[in-house]
């Protein structure tokens, strides 16, 4: 017989590891995953889908929930489909290429609801209809990849989950076939140089990563090196043989990254041989990219997110918009068209040098940048007399930081625009907020297709507002 654990939220089954159960999925997690319910308790399944029975075995057990792989699928879902990806299973870059792309939509869409319903109070939530992709493959700008070693031959891909197995990946359907062809041209040219792959565990080698990125509207390629020294064998040879392999190479650059750490880039990059950065755009908008710039991945859905952005902001020409996570600028020189003044904030000095340099590459003249926390900055502003009407933030997957959310109901602005990674944090700091602002509307949109991953613009309006 099962134990039964009693709980703050109730009763629940003490499942065991190894046990094999029949589940129902009733829905997706936040990490792509099906969920159902054994006797009240909550059972993570990779790989299973909404709708399905399957026979699972338990591999995880905790106090109010398991996690389980699944052993059979008895009922299989309409939306299940053939992986794309050859490797799909054994990679981990994507979470859902076995589920049509019409499944992935509705299935994120309810991720957002989900996690309004957990965080919030809110009755009916204002959820607008996603903004997919037409054609929801080769979006990504930029390839990512460790490199590795299998037999002589050198590999590069990424590491399978919960694993430091690296798993080979050759042409990766999600990204731009430009940047499939960097990196196996840079695979290539390293393998015939015999330039040695840098051994984690031995501390040994050169290579640790190979980056690769092409501007959709410019057609420029930079390829970053990450190496473990600084001392790069047969650079010259490098160079020459990867311009002669790919033509249309920009900008080929060297990262060094001494430490033993999983961060990918070191401080010190040096260009080797083109231009420092390389050129692109969003609308009207220009941008210098140099090789540890961030720069959203998916160009096309970008433009969906921050029209949705702009739309939130609901400018006419007369407000001072504040953006408290500005990075390069890209939302900040996305608004100013349309706005009187912007004012962008952001704690590392490079991005700030960034974006005031894509700023006049633009022609953009109304957008100023500051280094520092918009927590500090804001109020200082506001006892200034410099009232933001518009504030926007972009933050990393943590959310907002509490300081900056309470500066923000200190401020009163009228509008509040939220661009978000997470639907949780998301929906956990709009819950902060609803104290003085009305939540107007929620557009999730699809940025990266085949993953878990979904973005959303939440536009916010002050109750006090006339």
């Amino acid at each position: 017989m099962n134990k039964k654990y009693t709980g703050k939220k109730g009763t629940y089954v003490q499942l065991k590891i190894g046990q094999e159960i029949l589940l129902t999925i009733k829905r997706i997690g936040i990490n792509g995953e099906g969920i159902g319910y054994y006797k009240r308790k909550a059972v993570f399944v990779p790989g299973a889908l909404p709708e399905e029975v399957v026979e699972v075995k338990i591999t995880k057990v905790q106090s109010t929930f398991a996690e389980g792989r699944v052993k059979k699928i008895k009922q299989a879902s309409d939306l299940r489909q053939a992986p794309s990806c050859p490797v799909y299973n054994e990679c981990g870059g994507c979470q859902m290429q076995h589920m049509t792309y019409e499944g992935q939509l509705k299935a994120k869409e309810d991720i957002v609801r989900g996690a309004f319903e957990k965080y919030t109070d809110i009755g009916e939530l204002p959820l607008r209809p996603i903004l997919g992709m037409e054609e929801p493959w080769s979006y990504r700008n930029k390839a990512q990849l460790q490199a590795g070693t299998q037999g002589d031959r050198i590999i590069t891909g990424l590491y399978a989950a919960d694993s430091h197995q690296l798993i080979d990946i050759g042409d990766c359907p999600i990204q731009h076939p430009e940047t499939n062809e960097m990196i196996a041209a840079a695979r290539e040219v390293l393998e015939l140089l015999s330039i040695p792959v840098y051994n984690e565990r031995k501390r040994t080698g050169v290579i640790r990563t190979i980056i690769a990125r092409v501007g959709f509207e410019t057609g420029e390629q930079q390829l970053i090196l990450v190496t473990a020294e600084e001392k790069l064998p047969r650079k010259k040879e490098i160079i020459t043989e990867l311009r002669m392999r790919l033509p249309k190479l920009t900008s080929i650059n060297q990262n060094i990254n001494k430490q033993k750490t999983s961060l990918i880039f070191g401080d010190k990059t040096e260009t080797l041989w083109g231009k420092e950065t390389i050129d692109e755009s969003l609308g009207d908008v220009k941008f210098s990219l140099s090789p540890r710039a961030f720069f959203q991945l998916n160009p096309a859905q970008t433009l969906k997110l921050y029209n949705s952005a702009r739309e939130a902001a609901g400018l006419t020409g007369e407000e001072l918009v504040v953006d408290a996570y500005c990075g390069v600028g890209t939302i900040s020189l996305w608004l100013a068209p349309d706005a009187k003044r912007v004012r962008g904030i952001e704690v590392i000095p490079e991005a700030i040098e960034d974006a005031k340099r894509n700023a006049e590459k633009s022609g953009i003249a109304n957008a100023e940048f500051y280094v520092g926390k918009a927590e500090e900055l804001l109020p200082k502003w506001v006892k200034q007399g410099e009232r933001p009407d518009v504030v926007v933030v972009d933050p990393p997957r943590v959310g907002c930081d509490k300081a900056l959310l309470d500066a923000v109901l200190k401020a009163k602005p009228k509008r509040f625009v939220y661009v978000s990674c997470n639907p949780s944090t998301l929906a956990r700091d709009v819950a902060h907020l609803l104290k003085e602002y009305r939540l107007e509307w929620v557009q999730p949109v699809d940025m990266f297709p085949h993953t878990s991953h979904v973005e959303s613009v939440a536009s916010l309006i002050y109750k006090g507002s006339k």
